[in-house]
């Protein structure tokens, strides 16, 4: 759905209606990386993995995606 949005940006000529696809399409995003962080944490992988994809130590990926 946030794809399909995306698509419609350069179809859009209303700046204000382009940046509400924009902050649609960056809340789906931030709920489907919550989501896949959750996944790969009960599927077994660790903080430094995920990390790794980041680009972050442990340490760094615990910061920004634990939520206790």
């Amino acid at each position: 759905a946030a794809i399909d949005g995306l698509k419609g940006l350069n179809r859009e000529h209303d700046d204000l209606a382009r940046l509400e696809l924009l902050r649609k399409a960056r809340l789906a995003v931030d709920k489907l990386e919550e989501s896949s962080v959750d996944a790969a944490r009960a599927a077994g992988n660790t903080w430094s993995e995920i990390g790794d994809v980041y680009g972050l130590t442990k340490q760094g990926a615990q910061q920004r995606f634990r939520r206790d």
